[in-house]
């Protein structure tokens, strides 16, 4: 079953083969909630919340060769100074594949990222991949948080222009 049917495409980004996509329709709920439902951070989901959080979120998938979809993530964002990306995944049979950063770089280069002062994530095992895209650890907790109080000042949104 797919959420968000007839929603229109806005963005995709493509490599080695691989693709990201926000189209709500192409999202498999069932592949979904089959990882979230046994994830450290999500264990137990009922399928109605994760369907309810899909409908509420801009949402990303991530589509092997054949089309099948190979990983998931979402973002709660007001489009204009926050995001907060969460049910971040890659299936199993396609980890250290360098997916994770592929998808995680797609989301981040959404239209509606473009310009943010904040991100925030939270994780008990990526931090490494995170870091990577320049998240930093928030001490004594589990979040990271990408967050430039001088994007502003420098110009680095094109929003109002």
């Amino acid at each position: 079953m797919a959420a968000g049917e007839g929603t229109q495409v806005i963005y995709q980004a493509e490599r080695n083969g691989y693709e990201v996509s926000d189209e709500h329709a192409r999202i498999e709920l069932d592949l979904v909630h089959e990882v979230l439902r046994d994830a450290y951070w999500s264990r137990g989901v009922p399928r109605s919340v994760v369907e309810r959080a899909v409908d509420g979120s801009l949402c990303f998938g991530l589509y092997g060769p054949d089309g099948a979809q190979a990983g998931f993530g979402r973002s709660v964002t007001d489009a204009a100074t926050f995001a907060y990306f969460s049910d971040v995944f890659v299936v199993e049979s396609l980890r250290d594949r360098g997916l994770g950063r592929f998808l995680l770089e797609a989301m981040m280069a959404h239209p509606a990222h473009e310009g943010l002062r904040h991100m925030l994530l939270a994780t008990d095992d990526a931090h490494g991949l995170y870091e990577g895209l320049g998240f930093k650890a928030v001490p004594g907790s589990p979040y990271m948080n990408r967050l430039d109080l001088t994007i502003y000042r420098r110009g680095g949104t094109d929003h109002d222009r």
